[in-house]
């Protein structure tokens, strides 16, 4: 049996989306990762391909700007009248919406989950991590210092396996559905599984009269009797343009059957409900998915957390899973980072159910409904409520969060699954997603958004202020605590019509800057000749929203020791 001489601060177990996810945060800040997944290979399937507006923001914040520009716009599914090409219908899930200044990402983007992983394992190679393939958990003991961990390792290309003990100081289990940690772990797992309305999911490359790009092709009736769905998906096309995932479904479909019949079979029920001759080239992948509704009771108890899959799982509708799970791994792996670097007390740890646990709950019921509508055939699930883009998703009755413009008790409360509605007067408070603004000028003329600014690796406290003076007191208390030096950066934003000619903030290294195109005064809610403070967490959310020096240094005593 093989040990580790050496603890390790953060071991994941699970190299999926919210895996890699939590690795580029960690690592963005310094935090030191292993990363293990008991796969022999990386999956090949497009799977779960819908990229969510919120989670587009935050690759960005990360540096994983590489998964939104390689993404597919949404296209229009059409459907079919019976037996025929003749289109019936087309339809847009979302209607497209046109990036604004305080929403550049508006619309879902289409990147197949296996593109999504490639982009994230090239990014964590840059620090010389790689998934170890291979490597299955298979127990783990936690004290009070930090967690044993006991890994089989297989030996690639035979049967051999090696044992191998691992101390971490932290263990996050991103291992999936059947999630070894979270049963490890004790936590319940409540919920159902619909067995009445299993899936077959694959990739296939076909060719066929009808069988254009520019749209997400639906022939028989969904999936209430016997349906198929094809979409057009670029990362699998080849040179010949011809790749789609498939989606199979129906109460008339025999899925076992079809499933243990192979390639064969299911060419021939694609053929049967496609009405043109097709040529068939490659089966990729398929699998049979059975759709499982579920949540953890707890993510994370001591030491251990759970994360994506491995603490909710949900129907595929609306495409929230991965986004709710990268979401996930944001939220915990700025605050993890926090406590290995000892600025943060352990019980920080704790704001990650609490602040998560509403979030996936609202979006089970979503997700839920939307199924329902679906599998029933009712045309609603075509029209598809803007929460379901996650712009409006919000910590907003966390308790790390503070607010001395809008406290709790003098607000309407909103879902925790919110929609972004920039017309309320509440619409923007601590615990919500920080707008983009554009727009913003320094002192030499160079240009600046806000989500340039924000980071993964810091809180930034952006002050708006009429003038320098009335800025100092802010930045002076960030300044004077040594230990807040790389975690907490002030930004100074001055009225559209201020001049920058007081040097001595920038030579204090602080980034002062003017509201040229006043985007960031409206998205932020600020108004000219008052001030405000609003501190923006590592996870793009709002921490707080203060007057002043006071009311930062009371939002910061609950994140910092």
């Amino acid at each position: 049996m093989a040990s580790s001489s050496s603890t390790i601060p953060v071991l994941i177990s699970g190299a999926g989306p919210t895996g890699l996810a939590a690795a580029l945060v960690l690592l963005r800040n310094g935090i030191a990762v292993r990363v293990i997944d008991k796969l022999p290979a990386f999956n090949p399937g497009t799977r779960g391909p819908g990229l969510q507006p919120r989670t587009l923001e935050l690759f960005h914040q990360a540096g994983a700007r590489e998964i939104i520009e390689t993404g597919q716009s949404m296209i229009p599914i059409r459907t079919y009248k019976p037996g025929t090409l003749e289109p019936e219908k087309d339809r847009l899930v979302h209607k497209p919406r046109a990036p604004s200044p305080h929403f550049p990402y508006g619309n879902i983007i289409l990147l197949g989950q296996n593109m999504t992983e490639h982009h994230l394992r090239a990014q964590i190679a840059k620090y010389e991590v790689y998934v170890e393939l291979g490597t299955e958990l298979r127990s783990f003991e936690q004290d009070a210092n930090g967690v044993t961990v006991h890994l089989i390792k297989k030996q690639q290309g035979s049967e051999q396996e090696v044992d191998e003990t691992v101390r971490a100081q932290y263990l996050v289990g991103t291992d999936g559905a059947r999630s070894a940690v979270r049963k490890l772990l004790g936590c319940t797992f409540l919920g159902e599984t619909r067995d009445d309305t299993r899936l077959i999911t694959g990739d296939v490359r076909i060719v066929g009269e009808g069988l254009g790009r520019d749209y997400w092709h639906q022939f028989g009736d969904g999936i209430v009797k016997k349906g198929l769905f094809l979409r057009p998906c670029n990362s699998i096309a080849g040179a010949e343009n011809d790749g789609f995932q498939l989606m199979l479904g129906g109460s008339e479909i025999d899925i076992s059957a079809t499933v243990a019949g192979g390639r064969e079979a299911i060419y021939a029920l694609i053929q049967e409900l496609v009405p043109t001759k097709l040529e068939f080239r490659e089966l990729i992948w398929f699998g049979e998915f059975r759709p499982n509704i579920r949540m953890a009771d707890k993510f994370g108890e001591g030491r251990v957390f759970i994360a994506g899959d491995a603490a909710h799982c949900h129907s595929p509708a609306g495409g929230q899973g991965l986004n709710s799970s990268v979401q996930d791994a944001f939220n915990l792996a700025w605050k993890l980072s926090l406590v290995l670097k000892d600025l943060s007390p352990p019980s920080l740890l704790s704001t990650y159910t609490t602040e998560r646990l509403p979030v996936i709950a609202e979006m089970l019921n979503l997700t839920t409904s939307l199924f329902n509508q679906t599998t029933a055939g009712d045309d609603r699930a075509f029209e598809r409520s803007d929460r379901l883009l996650m712009l409006g998703v919000n910590y907003r009755t966390s308790p790390i969060v503070h607010d001395e413009l809008s406290p709790p008790g003098k607000r309407e409360p909103v879902p925790a699954y919110g929609e972004a509605n920039e017309a309320l007067e509440d619409a923007l408070v601590a615990g919500d997603r920080a707008p983009d603004a554009p727009g913003l000028v320094d002192g030499e003329g160079r240009a600046y958004r806000v989500f340039d600014i924000l980071k993964v690796v810091r809180h930034t406290v952006l002050v708006f202020v009429p003038s320098f003076q009335q800025a100092k007191g802010v930045v002076q208390a960030i300044k004077g605590r040594e230990s807040w030096g790389d975690v907490v950066r002030p930004v100074v934003v001055l009225p559209a019509g201020a001049s920058i000619d007081d040097a001595s903030l920038e030579a204090d290294g602080v980034l002062v800057l003017r509201d040229a195109e006043q985007f960031a005064y409206a998205g932020f809610r600020a108004k000219e000749g008052e001030s405000r403070v609003v501190i923006v967490r590592p996870d793009g959310y709002v921490g707080a929203v203060v007057r002043g020096v006071e009311g930062m240094e009371r939002y910061f005593s609950g994140i910092f020791v």
